[in-house]
């Protein structure tokens, strides 16, 4: 109940960006911690988001179901896609991912982390392995450009969600590898893995189904954790863009030209897939359509679909494509 009012308070701004971390306090909570190394601009771009470590629980090892038992889920809700060759194919549903941030699983004898910021809409899977260890992770509790600071329980260093990258401790500048990974209904997985598994509802008390961020993307600007600049060209804060690289094209232009080629990708969109971040109930979402990414094989290529104010806040110098 504790973390449902916390994620309340933040819809409504309750939170405020005067409570500040910093490394004296993080000690406490973070006592492996390497606080020597970081790479970030200084330690003002560190937000507490509210909860503190592990306030936002990251799960592990989840259960799964068969696609053909799973009942709870409406047709246009949406999950969050892995496939790994040699894999039965997974869908990971936003109703959880939402409260929990981080599935720790393993894939085909893969360890992913499988991630969604719902402040930046950002999702994105991860091999879990680093110079030979497997790590695993939580949720720090702290947010850089209104983007999820994830932390590993094996060193305790912090890793930018958006970036992929360790940016506080022993794996500071690290990268992780980005899986092939993306974000469709549960109708379209459903139908194209009728054999496949879904991620089972976790044993929390949690209203799995609702959106604790309701009407998150339809305002002008991003909650007050963000304090940068908003996006060039008038592309609004809360636009989607679909980020390869550091190229983003807008949503809005996919879904009026429904395939583009560009780039040495091909990307399309296609209708049916409700916004986790629009209505209270998930499953009444807008439509917001489901992206892919491909190479010129036809290989689905990583990448992620997130809010345009922190496409340009973690990719000030990216390139834009807006098309003619």
């Amino acid at each position: 109940m504790r973390i449902l009012m916390t994620m309340l308070a933040i819809t409504v701004g309750l939170w405020v960006q005067d409570v500040r971390a910093n490394p004296t306090q993080w000690e406490r909570e973070f006592p492996k911690t390497d606080f020597s190394r970081s790479d970030i601009g200084g330690w003002q771009e560190i937000l507490s988001g509210g909860p503190g470590r592990d306030g936002i629980p990251a799960l592990s090892d989840p259960a799964f179901r068969n696609v053909s038992d799973e009942t709870r889920i409406d047709p246009r809700e949406p999950v969050l896609t892995v496939e790994i060759k040699g894999a039965t194919p997974r869908a990971y549903p936003l109703r959880y991912l939402t409260w929990h941030e981080i599935v720790n699983d393993t894939v085909g004898g893969v360890p992913v982390a499988v991630t969604f910021c719902p402040l930046c809409n950002s999702g994105m899977v991860f091999d879990r392995r680093v110079g030979g260890q497997k790590l695993s992770f939580g949720v720090t509790g702290k947010l850089r450009n209104s983007d999820m600071v994830m932390y590993d329980h094996q060193t305790e260093s912090w890793w930018q969600q958006a970036l992929g990258q360790g940016i506080v401790g022993k794996h500071t500048g690290t990268q992780l590898k980005q899986l092939p990974a993306w974000m469709e209904s549960w109708a379209e997985f459903a139908r194209r893995n009728p054999d496949g598994l879904v991620m089972d509802q976790p044993r929390a008390n949690r209203s799995y189904g609702r959106n604790p961020y309701a009407g998150y993307d339809s305002r002008n600007r991003p909650y007050g954790f963000f304090t940068g600049e908003q996006p060039p060209h008038g592309v609004p804060a809360l636009a989607r863009v679909v980020r390869v690289g550091d190229r983003a094209w807008p949503v809005t232009r996919l879904s009026k030209e429904g395939e583009i080629s560009e780039a040495g990708v091909t990307i399309s969109w296609t209708a049916g897939q409700a916004s986790a971040l629009d209505t209270a109930q998930i499953s009444k979402g807008r439509d917001v359509g489901t992206i892919r990414v491909r190479d010129a094989q036809g290989r689905d290529v990583p990448h992620d679909v997130l809010f345009a104010f922190a496409f340009h806040a973690f990719w000030p110098d990216g390139r834009w494509m807006l098309g003619g």
